[in-house]
């Protein structure tokens, strides 16, 4: 057996090409209905559309001025309601989101005329707004994501998304536009900074000084993700590829420039990452570390 044959991506039979390619656009519109969802879950939470830095704060950290239920009919639930009624509720819930109010005075009408349709006993994964005790947890000041809620997601993204990570790196390390150094970097980029993603949840729950180290870990991935899945559909399809362009054509030539355009502008994002992003995280995980080992010294 000859130890320095190598499998390509431009040398794999069309059947195993059309199986790759198949992945790589499912999980590649999966990524981005990931990224439509985070829009309107957490980029909602600071009561604008578009994710920042308080939305990031609101949603892990909680937003220690108010309650849960006062974010949400600032947020995302403020239309389904008027004005007047949702200045009504925030006023009950400031005086003390006392039962005995909340019977005698309108709280309770508006409750069941504006949230009881979606909020009761037959819905899921929504609290039931039937049963005073649900509206009166929400009442209480917002503290975030609960440990019990982190543990649950932490544990269902480190199992997903690495499966997803495995097989799009499985399938860049059969190309051949970087050497084994870059391409082993290139692999190991997204589980780092998927561990460094999940551990800065449970640090911006603590604290809200680490809600940038999400942000800045989520375009890590995001990066590592679009590099590996140009540069694997770029050498299945459209380099040295007879069935789409004949070589040494116009067309060859012409996807020989658009593919060292995005190859050119990964690099460049490259470097930004590697000359400034990294030294950030580097000094935002030895502050992590420094402040957990102070706080529970």
């Amino acid at each position: 057996m000859n130890k320095d044959l190598k499998i390509t991506l431009s040398e794999l039979d069309t059947p195993v090409k059309i199986l790759f390619t198949g992945y790589l656009t499912t999980v590649a519109i999966g990524y981005l209905f990931a990224l439509i969802q985070i829009l309107f879950t957490h980029g909602m939470a600071d009561g604008k559309f578009g994710l920042s830095i308080d939305d990031i704060v609101y949603s892990y950290y909680g937003n220690r001025s108010g309650t849960v239920l006062e974010k949400k009919l600032n947020g995302s639930m403020k239309d389904k309601a008027t004005e007047q009624e949702n200045f009504t509720l925030m006023q009950w819930i400031r005086d003390g989101a006392e039962e005995k109010e909340f019977t005698n005075l309108k709280p309770q009408k508006i409750i069941e005329a504006k949230c009881q349709m979606c909020h009761n006993e037959g819905a899921s994964g929504i609290p039931d707004f039937t049963k005073f005790e649900n509206i009166k947890e929400l009442a209480k000041q917002d503290e975030g994501a609960t440990f019990s809620s982190l543990t649950r997601v932490s544990h269902i993204h480190l199992f997903g998304i690495s499966f997803i990570f495995m097989f799009v790196g499985l399938i860049f390390s059969f190309s051949t536009t970087a050497s084994s150094k870059y391409k082993s970097i290139a692999i190991g980029m997204p589980y780092a900074f998927l561990i460094i993603d999940i551990l800065s949840w449970w640090l911006t729950k603590l604290s809200p000084m680490f809600a940038s180290l999400i942000i800045v870990a989520g375009a890590g991935m995001g990066a590592s993700f679009a590099f590996m899945w140009v540069v694997s559909l770029k050498e299945m399809w459209f380099i040295n590829n007879p069935w789409f362009c004949e070589p040494g054509s116009p067309c060859q030539r012409s996807i020989k420039v658009i593919a060292e355009f995005c190859l050119n502008s990964l690099a460049f994002i490259g470097r930004i990452i590697r000359v400034e992003f990294f030294p950030k995280l580097v000094a935002m995980t030895k502050n992590a570390f420094d402040w957990l080992s102070r706080k529970f010294k």
